[in-house]
């Protein structure tokens, strides 16, 4: 009998490959949104619609449906996690919370990051809501058996996504041939994953009895600097040689505050995970694309398709200011 899977978003970046991947190998997956998602979902999926925030309209959009598997891709808040709680406790085998690796605590202390690396983050009320999450989750499992498993993810990408802060503004502004700011001196190290890759390790864990109350996290192992993520977006955007105005962290986050939690909580700080635990579980795992490979499919993605050619005039002076102070 195929596993029988609830997917709780199922259109987000990460989201959308676990979905496509899980029809591929058999999941009898249902998939539960409010039906508006940018990405569609794989034929073969049922779907379920409902505000995942109403939980009266989730009951009705459930019904008598049973799951082996439960996997919320949209629980940000304990609240989130808390009503979760309410309408599956005694009715799933597993119940999957996809947390982030930006938990981990911030200034990391020392590397690699393992799954044991205490979890704080001081500057990203995003993070610091995860890891509640984590603790709401973690005494269930303890004290009422809860069937929850946590999943760290760190950056994970797609085709549509630029994996700079400035988005494709900074694409636009290498191929005007306009200075693009990288935070700090470029060369803290960072991971980026491709969502495809992310799929590949996730799918195998659903209903995995092993991983019940556990927490694993789920990154490439390329490990990359700032700069260097820069240019490999400018080689795919065709451009050879950018030009990189180094600007500290901290004068970033004060000239571009809605970006400065995420940075200083998480970008700022180098980071290189160690996946031995989750390969462990998932004999065989690799992540195989790499940036330079994904990079091309995003630039490619948006010349492809020029309504995803947004520059932010908002980034753009920003840039443009500090590009004049530090460049």
């Amino acid at each position: 009998m195929a596993l029988r899977v609830l997917f709780i978003g199922g259109t987000g970046i990460i989201s959308s490959a676990c979905a496509d991947l899980a029809v591929r190998r058999g999941i009898d997956l249902t998939v539960l949104n409010r039906g508006t998602g940018k990405r569609p979902l794989p034929a073969g999926a049922k779907v379920l619609t409902a505000d995942v925030r109403d939980p009266s309209a989730v009951r009705e959009a459930l019904g008598d449906s049973e799951f082996d598997v439960v996997v919320d891709f949209v629980a940000f808040t304990p609240e989130h996690v808390a009503a979760d709680v309410e309408q599956f406790r005694g009715a799933v085998g597993q119940y999957v919370f996809v947390s982030s690796a930006s938990a981990y605590a911030k200034p990391v202390g020392h590397l690699p990051i393992t799954e044991s690396t205490p979890l704080r983050n001081p500057f990203w009320s995003y993070s610091r809501d995860k890891i509640a999450c984590e603790e709401l989750l973690t005494r269930e499992w303890r004290e009422n058996g809860f069937p929850a498993f946590v999943v760290r993810p760190s950056h994970t990408y797609d085709r549509t996504s630029v994996p700079l802060d400035d988005g494709w503004t900074a694409i636009d502004r290498m191929r005007r041939g306009k200075p693009v700011v990288v935070h700090g001196d470029g060369t803290s190290t960072w991971v980026l994953t491709h969502h495809a890759d992310f799929a590949q390790g996730f799918v195998p864990l659903l209903g995995e009895p092993a991983v019940t109350g556990d927490v694993v996290h789920l990154t490439s192992d390329e490990v990359l600097t700032w700069d260097g993520i820069a240019r490999r977006l400018a080689s795919a955007a065709g451009v050879d040689d950018p030009r990189i105005v180094h600007v500290p962290s901290e004068v970033v986050a004060r000239e571009a505050p809605d970006r400065g939690p995420g940075l200083l909580g998480d970008k700022a700080h180098s980071v290189v995970f160690d996946n031995t635990k989750l390969k462990r579980l998932v004999p065989g795992f690799a992540a195989t694309t790499s940036f330079a490979q994904g990079a091309r499919e995003i630039v490619a993605h948006h010349d492809a398709n020029p309504a995803l050619q947004v520059v932010d005039p908002e980034v753009d002076a920003w840039q443009d200011r500090l590009v004049e102070r530090f460049g």
